[in-house]
């Protein structure tokens, strides 16, 4: 969303005898020392009112109506024409519409591309109109509240005694539709539906953090936890046990996957459904945030004609997008890739996909026996638990497969002696591994509200106690008296004022060379394999991380917090 630059609201004004000329350049010296745009300085100080300044800026820069959303009636389904991503991102709400054209508010009427998209979308003409920085503040607000309403309508249909049970399961099947639909635009990687002693809290995890959206009455929470079950092929009538399924959601725009887990707790059942767009799909491992020196180092490591690949890293880390991304350089017409996945998060096109089942048996094991008499090119195996599935794969790979996994390690160093403790021979280990990719997620900094500066004295007091930190500061001619340029994110209504918008990996890439292989072989620590490693060229999740600080996507307190969770 782009804010009017400051001189060019120095502009307008000049045209208008709501200030003088000198006040107007005094106000603009003062804005820009304070690094503050115009327009909210001007206001803050209540040099100008917002209507005022509203007025001036449609009418002498834009041309365009000014429109006062504050004392605007907008209805809830005008309102969820422009989903709440968009409206964040490039300032336009939806506030009224006709027989003939929908009325846009919008921070920025010349934008004729979002103009364009949304007429293609409404499919009718629309008519711009500024909206000045705090009223579209404001009105964003409507988004949660149109959902808190929707709420309780739902609510109050739901407790019309005179409501048929027909009516009862469809209001239910729309509230659950809603929360999906709402997680799914917000960006939301899961929704917690999350039982208390008198009511339930409904969360989203935004990139990695969980945000209170609502709470519900706790009479609900059985209706809604049967509408999942039966969505995601569960069992009904078992509320004792912890449960896994998954079902599928159009979301107007893609159909997305939904992972679904259902455990017991001690006020209800607590859900958690985990949305799984296409789009992950789609990403590469640059735009994962592989740097191109460790991505030619696993480009080489999948070239290899047999072999495993490891992901390693905690819970949530994404090394199941990781596995996805290398699978889609490796899935071509001339090879067959054979998956065994608890559960399968993404269709592989082409690919022979089986889903762990334990009810009937079927383990990560015995699954990947069979797979091994498919004749595959490639095999993935979703992650590997223990020494049994650790044994099968290690074989696998050594009779001509290339091998695909997740581990859960706190680096890539740490993966070896993991292997080892699951039982597979040390020679195995060196002989079969290719490479090992560990990783962690940090926030991207906003692009939006993105701004430059250095680092504070607290964040150097913090780089003088970490000496990891601080020495590759000082390797790349960085001190306290000749600080770093960094980058925050000041906080806008796009990334909802957190600084943050999207995530992004930080990555060490362990490939296996001569020297690691004898420290493997003879039972090294991990320490003494990760130093041989950074000796060898390998650049730690940490020092990728404070790269990225020095480009601009990231900031220390994201990367310190990766990597000392």
């Amino acid at each position: 969303m782009m804010e009017l630059h400051s001189d060019t609201l120095a502009g307008v004004l000049e045209k208008t005898d709501i200030l003088a000329k000198e006040a107007i350049l005094e106000n603009l010296t003062q804005a820009k020392s304070k690094d503050i745009p115009l327009e909210i300085f001007l206001v803050d100080a209540d040099v100008i009112k917002d209507e005022q300044l509203g007025v001036a800026v449609a009418e002498y820069h834009y041309s365009v109506p000014y429109v006062d959303l504050g004392n605007t009636k907008i209805d809830d389904a005008v309102l969820a024409i422009v989903p709440e991503v968009v409206a964040r991102a490039r300032g336009v709400i939806a506030f009224d519409r006709g027989s003939d054209a929908l009325k846009l508010a919008m921070r920025n009427p010349h934008d004729l591309e979002i103009r364009h998209l949304i007429e293609k979308r409404a499919g009718v003409a629309v008519r711009p109109y500024y909206v000045t920085h705090y009223d579209f503040i404001a009105a964003v607000e409507r988004y949660k509240a149109s959902l808190t309403v929707s709420f309780e309508r739902i609510l109050g249909h739901l407790k019309d005694p005179m409501i048929s049970r027909e009516e009862r399961d469809d209001s239910i099947v729309e509230l659950i539709d809603m929360l999906v639909q709402y997680g799914y635009l917000n960006k939301s990687s899961d929704i917690h539906i999350s039982p208390m002693n008198h009511k339930v809290a409904i969360r989203f995890r935004i990139d990695g953090v969980l945000h209170d959206v609502l709470e519900i009455p706790k009479e609900l929470l059985e209706p809604m936890v049967m509408r999942i079950k039966i969505l995601s092929k569960m069992r009904t009538d078992e509320h004792r046990a912890a449960q896994d399924g998954k079902f599928r959601f159009d979301a107007k725009e893609e159909i997305i996957d939904v992972r679904v887990s259902v455990v017991p707790v001690t006020y209800g059942e607590n859900v958690v459904m985990r949305l799984l767009s296409s789009k992950s799909r789609r990403l590469s491992l640059t735009d994962l945030g592989l740097q191109k020196p460790d991505f030619e180092k696993v480009n080489r490591a999948s070239d290899s004609p047999h072999g495993m690949l490891l992901v390693t890293g905690p819970t949530g880390s994404g090394k199941t997008t990781t596995v996805y991304a290398i699978l889609k350089i490796l899935n071509t017409r001339d090879v067959h890739i054979a998956s065994i996945e608890d559960p399968v998060e993404y269709d592989i096109e082409g690919a022979t996909q089986i889903q762990v089942n334990p009810g009937t048996g079927l383990t990560f094991a015995k699954g990947l026996r069979s797979i091994v008499r498919q004749d595959p090119d490639i095999i993935m195996v979703g992650e590997i638990r223990d020494g049994e599935t650790a044994g099968i794969a290690v074989n696998s790979a050594m009779t001509g497969h290339i091998v695909l996994s997740t581990l859960h390690a706190n680096d890539s160093a740490t993966t070896f002696p993991r292997l080892l403790d699951m039982g597979v021979e040390p020679y195995l280990v060196a002989s079969t591994v290719n490479v090992v990719i560990a990783q962690r997620l940090v926030r991207k900094i906003c692009e939006k509200c993105k701004a430059s500066g250095l680092l504070t004295e607290d964040e150097w007091a913090i780089i003088d106690h970490e000496p990891s930190v601080k020495r590759f500061f000082e390797s790349r001619g960085y001190t306290k008296k000749k600080p770093p340029r960094a980058y925050k994110g000041k906080g806008c209504v796009v990334c909802a004022n957190t600084g943050y918008t999207g995530r992004l990996g930080i990555f060490e890439v362990l490939v296996m060379e001569p020297e690691i292989k004898k420290l493997i072989i003879t039972r090294s620590t991990s320490d003494v394999i990760m130093d041989a490693a950074k000796k060898g060229g390998m650049t730690s999740m940490l020092e990728d991380g404070l790269e990225k600080i020095l480009l601009g996507h990231t900031t220390l307190e994201e990367v310190l917090r990766a990597t000392k969770e």
